[in-house]
């Protein structure tokens, strides 16, 4: 069985039920996910992505995601990032397609599009970003103009994961450019609508199905607009801001493994007579790497916690989860990668893939300079 994230540490935020969703997340990934080979290209990732999506509904993993239960979604992605962060990403993708139904959706819309994403029936993909438009959100330049009873959508967007292989993409565009970000609207674009085109893959360090998509005269019926009309920045904002402490779940998973990895290195490698974990410099990094990740690990928690209580937003608490988590991870894991040495830089090696998968986290869902800013932003705005 892979193991479970470390629940002693982040016990005083877990439910008894957060026990059984961490055995069974852990039970799946070492079932299901750990001997799987790691995908070596583009194509091969694809393929394993929509196996991935599959299994993980089989085994009803998506359900913290249907409840909104922050604190579960984070013990099934650190679980699965640990053990593959290609897992991870199909987890994350469901979620990032399915919470702006779960939040605006008409009932139709759940049953229609959200039911079999968080089912593993239908792959879900989120599309926001444009070549322009990256952490200024509200200057996106893909319009949705009024087309009858229906909209038609022109426009592109970049860096889209699924982008190729999803069923449907839940769609950011703008309704009204004059009315800047309260001009944006979110549409559901299943794959097959005619005008929506597959423009070409964008490869990445670490395989993952990420791309291109382009809307060329794409008509989609009226009940495909998601809430109301010029309502899409705050569903999209919403979506994020739920879901960010789950990307810093994630950096705990890959740290987390990272960590064992050198731990179990240290143990075994000897040099000059002795293992490396009795030298003194080993030791001062297996020991900042523990240090960071517990940390790390407080805060996600404590994000997702306060939100499962109730709080209308936990802006601040997410953005200092993603932030310091993802960063730290990338820390840790190039300590690790420097304890196994020359090992630590092979292709198959566990660290190797981590190093590769990690740098994106401190990008996606808002980067972490940006988090720093909201950050400040909420402790200028509080009252002295």
């Amino acid at each position: 069985m892979t193991r479970t994230p470390d629940l002693e540490t982040i016990r005083a935020f877990l439910d008894p039920t957060h026990y059984v969703i961490a055995e069974e997340a852990a039970r799946f990934a070492g079932r299901a996910v750990a001997s799987l080979p790691h995908a070596r290209n583009d194509a091969a990732a694809r393929i394993q992505a929509r196996e991935l999506m599959a299994a993980i509904g089989d085994a009803s993993l998506y359900g913290p995601i249907k409840r909104l239960d922050l604190r579960g979604c984070c013990l099934v992605r650190e679980t699965l990032a640990a053990c593959s962060p290609l897992a991870d990403a199909v987890y994350a993708l469901q979620a990032l397609g399915a919470v702006p139904l779960l939040l605006a959706g008409s009932d139709e819309q759940r049953v229609r599009w959200m039911e079999p994403a968080l089912e593993g029936r239908a792959m879900a993909a989120f599309a926001m970003t444009e070549p322009d438009a990256g952490s200024d959100v509200a200057s996106m330049q893909a319009a949705a103009t009024r087309d009858g009873d229906g909209w038609t959508l022109n426009g592109r967007k970049t860096f889209i994961s699924n982008a190729g292989i999803a069923d449907f993409y839940t769609v950011f565009a703008s309704t009204d450019p004059a009315a800047g970000a309260k001009g944006i609207g979110c549409f559901i674009v299943p794959t097959g609508t005619p005008g929506l085109r597959f423009v070409e893959a964008q490869v990445m360090s670490a395989p993952h199905p990420l791309g291109e998509i382009a809307f060329e005269r794409c008509r989609i019926p009226g009940d495909h607009l998601v809430g109301e009309v010029g309502a899409g920045f705050r569903v999209g904002m919403a979506t994020l801001d739920l879901l960010r402490c789950t990307v810093a779940a994630a950096a705990c998973g890959m740290a987390g493994r990272a960590l064992d990895e050198a731990l179990g290195h240290a143990r075994r490698r000897r040099q000059f007579g002795k293992p490396i974990a009795e030298f003194q410099l080993i030791q001062e990094k297996l020991s900042r790497m523990a240090t960071e990740l517990t940390a790390a690990r407080l805060l996600t928690y404590r994000a997702a916690w306060t939100k499962d209580r109730g709080a209308e937003r936990v802006t601040m608490e997410a953005a200092m989860a993603k932030a310091y988590a993802t960063e730290a991870a990338q820390r840790i894991i190039d300590d690790a990668v420097q304890v196994l040495g020359g090992r630590g830089v092979l292709a198959d090696s566990a660290v190797d893939l981590l190093y590769r998968s990690i740098r994106a986290l401190r990008i996606y869902e808002g980067t972490t300079e940006v988090q720093h800013l909201v950050i400040a932003g909420r402790l200028l705005k509080a009252e002295p």
